[in-house]
């Protein structure tokens, strides 16, 4: 089995492959100077990769191989002479054939047709709450996807700095659910939304169970976001960005960093944490990776695992730095690259 990565950074796009996990090829940029901020394999085999300019805004790409390139004619897309600006697509995702889009400002965007056209979630992007969204330190964004594998119209994202979203209906309408969790931004007017969630994650077995690494805690619902409780037994700092999971033993990885005033690895040493009991507790497994002097961030999007057995687990720092593990977090490689600030990793299997 091969791996492949691809990492979006500040300044374009890498793959990384390997054939055992343990050496590693890493390819010159593509999208060169752009940020390349989300990316996915479809179902059909293609690779879509989200790309974003300051100047020129968002675009979607795809390829056969990952090598060669190709834009799409179109786009996610505010309507025109509207008070939103879409500047960035946080998320990818596919599901049951469709194709998500979270996106800054905060929305949501399907396509049915392989990302030929693009239709707005009306019922989310255009909320009795919005009125009342804030924008957390990293924008107005939709980032967080989560499916129910049982039920074809049940589905959760997450906005920052808003919270979580269920709709049950297939997203005809969306509800706020974020019991348990203080709000970040509290709105007198709009209860149940300010909080800033940070990242999701769902067990594979069960979809009512969802982690949540959030600006305030790490916290877990065991019914579907109805209620939240914290889960931060044996974390060293409970601020954080990314949180995944394991498909086949179910384990949890998390960077904890030091409170949102830092953002950084507690006393510089770059730890991942791990759960192996479903977020009772954690403990550190980050033998190989860099213990002192090591300021680097693990932004949201930028930790992923690649579901084989034993499970991959990969990660990039904004210091550019990329790190790998073939055994569940027991030990770490350090990749010999220094990339631009990493944004994004996706993993998949060949």
């Amino acid at each position: 089995m091969s791996v492949r990565l691809m990492v979006g950074t500040g300044k374009g796009g890498f793959r990384v492959d390997s054939h055992d996990r343990r050496t590693w090829k890493v390819s010159e940029p593509f999208f060169k100077g752009w940020k390349v901020t989300a990316g996915v394999r479809l179902a059909d085999g293609r690779y879509m990769a989200a790309v974003a300019s300051d100047i020129y805004g968002p675009a979607l790409h795809v390829s056969e191989d990952g090598e060669n390139w190709e834009q799409l004619p179109s786009g996610p897309a505010y309507p025109d002479g509207g008070d939103r600006r879409l500047r960035e697509i946080w998320t990818l995702r596919e599901n049951r054939g469709v194709i998500y889009a979270g996106v800054q400002d905060a929305g949501l965007f399907t396509s049915s047709d392989g990302g030929g056209s693009w239709q707005g979630v009306t019922a989310l992007n255009d909320h009795a709450t919005r009125p009342a969204w804030m924008p957390g330190a990293g924008g107005l964004c939709c980032h967080a996807l989560l499916f129910d594998d049982t039920n074809p119209d049940r589905m959760w994202c997450g906005i920052s700095a808003v919270g979580v979203f269920r709709t049950e209906d297939g997203g005809a309408t969306w509800v706020p659910k974020n019991a348990g969790v203080p709000a970040a931004l509290e709105d007198e007017h709009h209860k149940g939304i300010g909080t800033c969630v940070h990242g999701l994650a769902q067990d594979p077995d069960d979809p009512d169970r969802i982690f949540r690494q959030d600006h305030l805690g790490m916290f877990r619902s065991g019914d579907g976001a109805e209620n939240w409780e914290r889960n931060e037994d044996g974390l060293e700092a409970a601020f954080g960005f990314p949180i995944v999971i394991d498909r086949a033993s179910r384990y949890l990885f998390a960077v904890p960093l030091e409170a949102d005033q830092y953002r950084v690895p507690v006393g510089g040493a770059l730890q991942v944490y791990r759960s192996t009991d479903a977020g009772d507790s954690w403990r550190s497994a980050s033998a190989g990776l860099p213990a002192i002097d090591s300021w680097g961030t693990v932004l949201r999007g930028a930790m992923a695992v690649d579901n084989l057995d034993p499970g991959g687990v990969y990660f990039g720092t904004t210091s550019g730095t990329l790190h790998a593990s073939a055994d569940l977090g027991e030990s770490w490689t350090n990749l010999p690259v220094i990339l631009p600030r990493v944004l994004h990793v996706s993993a998949w299997v060949d």
